[in-house]
């Protein structure tokens, strides 16, 4: 199960590093990663608003 998280984690970050940076650029799995956790710290951002949210 986590195996999938992260590999959709990492595919939504490949997909938004691939607007910035050419797939072939040595410097793409490092865009990679910086867009997965920013992807994962929206995602972890969501679901604490929402829970607050929720709460009241």
């Amino acid at each position: 199960m986590i195996n999938f998280v992260v590999r959709v984690v990492l595919a939504l970050g490949g997909t938004l590093a691939a607007l910035f940076v050419a797939r072939d650029s040595p410097n793409f799995g490092v865009i990679q990663g910086m867009m997965a956790t920013l992807v994962l710290v929206c995602l972890v951002g969501i679901i604490v608003l929402w829970r607050w949210r929720k709460g009241e």
